[in-house]
């Protein structure tokens, strides 16, 4: 019989990439049930759709005021969305259940009956917005206790570098095994130059806190050899701070908005291109540790890559010679990384992305996760 197996994730898992290749992996190993916002995702069996509308945090007024006086307990299973996936699996049971961050843990260990549980921590929880105020008095404590209570009891732990896994490990005391956000190895070469042309991309969510901003700000300020494709994810705000990324490059006609693109399609669609850009401030941990889906999505395109002096990123392309590492984290030192670019630095690493497109690709995070599914399943 095969097994059966729970995947949480308060996300919309079509368009969660690190969630998909997991999902891919998870329907390997038996047959999957997943939990989450948006239409069945590849790779399920059953799926149990959570209304999108459905915060998937405590945020009712009750919630709020429990989150204040730091009653962490009595809100674990009440925000909306846990409600409502609580009915949903009522009644089922399963061989393995997948918490897809810290959020999911309450609800993957109430619904486990006895069942391991995986918690793939993504990120370094407490911090995931704590550049928001409301969340950094509210919600970082929350998280800090939910992490304290269920992580020395999660039967494998991941996350996605080893920096973020070894604060887990610091702060929780828990083994923490480290699964990249990278992406399956694409049979791509470096696209041919444009005479003339540097052609940059941007792939991601259109959410406040990236510093898009800054990404527009440098393009409009360089030369004409210069020219900017962003394929941006809308956010759950109605697509209001997407509107005003539009309206802050409108009048530049070399900055041209996409539909966003499945992730198992960007890579190749990237590929037309020359430069992965992002520069992002470390208003956050993660912010500061960040090792995230695009750093990949642009090798496997084979674009060379100008990032902001993350030591994660940093130390990956400093390793491989992928690109260029700006001196800091200001819109203007992005500008004198871009328009130091020549056609020959340019296709010297993209050259060298593709000699490591292998090696950065999501193979070794694939066996990480193998094994984890073959302990925690006794295969």
């Amino acid at each position: 019989m095969a097994a059966r197996i729970l995947c949480i994730s308060f996300s919309d898992i079509e368009a969660d990439s690190r969630v998909l290749r997991q999902l891919a992996l998870l329907a390997e190993a038996g047959e999957v049930t997943t939990l989450s916002y948006g239409r069945r995702p590849p790779g399920s069996s059953t799926h149990l759709e959570i209304d999108a509308a459905l915060p998937s945090l405590p945020q009712t007024l009750g919630g709020v005021a429990r989150l204040g006086l730091r009653l962490h307990g009595s809100v674990e299973l009440t925000a909306p969305a846990v409600r409502r996936a609580l009915e949903l699996v009522r009644g089922r049971r399963f061989d393995l259940v997948v918490a897809n961050e810290a959020r999911a843990l309450p609800l993957a260990h109430a619904v486990a009956d006895g069942a391991p549980v995986w918690g793939d921590m993504h990120e370094w929880a407490p911090e995931e917005r704590a550049h928001v105020l409301p969340w950094r008095l509210l919600v970082k404590p929350y998280m800090y206790a939910v992490c304290a209570k269920y992580l020395p009891r999660t039967a494998a732990v991941t996350a996605v570098n080893a920096s973020i896994a070894a604060l887990y490990t610091e702060r929780f005391g828990c083994p923490v095994q480290v699964v990249r956000n990278a992406g399956p190895y694409r049979e791509l070469a470096p696209s041919p130059p444009a005479p003339g042309r540097i052609r940059l991309a941007h792939s991601g969510a259109a959410v406040p806190g990236r510093n898009l901003e800054g990404t527009i700000d440098a393009v409009k300020a360089l030369d004409d050899r210069f020219s900017l494709d962003l394929y941006l994810v809308k956010a759950r705000d109605g697509g209001r701070y997407w509107q005003r990324l539009r309206d802050l490059a409108a009048g530049d006609e070399r900055i041209a908005f996409h539909d966003a693109v499945a992730p198992e399609a960007l890579p190749r669609t990237l590929n037309q291109y020359d430069v992965g850009v992002f520069s992002l401030p470390p208003q956050t941990t993660n912010h500061r540790l960040m090792l995230p889906n695009k750093f990949f999505d642009f090798v496997q395109a084979r674009l060379a890559l100008v990032f902001s002096p993350s030591p994660e990123t940093a130390r990956l392309m400093r390793e491989h010679d992928l690109g260029v590492v700006t001196e800091d984290f200001s819109t203007e030192a992005l500008v004198r990384a871009l328009s130091a670019l020549t056609p020959e630095r340019v296709e010297h690493y993209k050259a060298n992305v593709h000699r490591a497109a292998r090696a950065l690709s999501s193979d070794q995070d694939e066996a990480v996760s193998r094994a984890v599914l073959a302990r925690l399943l006794g295969a």
